[in-house]
């Protein structure tokens, strides 16, 4: 047995694990070459920087200290034979997630935690939500877009139960890209409301889906003294017309 001389002093870079590694995930495995390869994962994706890490698999391959300490465990097997066994069970036992990307004409096999932010990058290289980066980080993470219910809290107001159910249903009803476009009309003419939102989309659903953007402003004079006549009605009650595209809408 090789004695270990102890780590070295000064402040050593640590390496986070989480508390259900030595709860959950320990007495579950039962091959050394497993432990060896997981615990690597988890030191490896430290490395990298950014939300979304991963490691490839060529990385997994050409570390010295790792492919020693298979050969170690066993011995009468070729390290990389033992590494794909490891990687095998890990991903089996689903410790470890693993996506298959082309880099130019070359397939890849990229590793991932099975935390919340390995599921997230697994899911989008899955569903095709990347593109080609560099030599040393080979996959470049598209940016999650908002979902509907972040956009209305950071555009339009609080999120309360009533409106929230409001967003689910819409979901159901329209294409999100239609109620993304509505929130955008109700941002450009500060009518910052639901039930602005809720209008723009049933005129959409009965007239068909548009811009958004003002219409053509020629107006005739008559034309516009009728519409100043109708905004200082409205003002009188206590209401405010939206201009433009949408002249008939009165937000109370």
């Amino acid at each position: 047995m090789q004695p270990f001389p102890g780590f070295s002093d000064g402040a050593p870079r640590l390496v986070a694990l989480p508390s259900a590694f030595f709860n959950d995930l320990l007495p579950l495995i039962d091959d050394l070459a497993e432990l060896h390869v997981t615990l690597f994962c988890f030191w490896a994706v430290q490395q990298r920087e950014g939300r979304f890490r991963y490691v490839r698999h060529r990385e997994l391959a050409g570390h010295a200290p790792l492919q020693a300490a298979l050969a170690t465990t066993a011995p009468e097997i070729d390290p990389d034979e033992s590494l794909a066994a490891a990687l095998d069970r890990a991903c089996a036992r689903r410790s470890l997630l693993r996506a298959e990307v082309t880099i130019g004409s070359a397939p890849e096999m990229l590793y991932f935690i099975n935390a919340e932010g390995g599921r997230a990058a697994h899911q989008q290289v899955l569903s095709g939500a990347w593109r080609p980066g560099d030599a040393d980080h080979p996959i470049e993470l598209l940016p999650e877009r908002p979902t509907i219910y972040a956009l209305y809290e950071q555009n339009i107001g609080p999120l309360t139960p009533m409106i929230a159910d409001a967003l689910k249903d819409a979901e159901h009803d329209y294409p999100q890209g239609w109620i993304v476009d509505a929130m955008r009309v109700a941002v450009e003419r500060n009518a910052r409301s639901w039930r602005f939102i809720a209008s723009v989309l049933d005129r959409w659903r009965r007239e068909g889906h548009t811009s958004g953007h003002p219409a053509d402003q020629t107006q005739t004079e008559g034309q516009t003294q009728t519409h100043e006549t109708a905004a200082g009605s409205s003002h009188e009650r206590g209401e405010r017309r939206v201009t433009d595209d949408f002249s008939d809408f009165i937000i109370r």
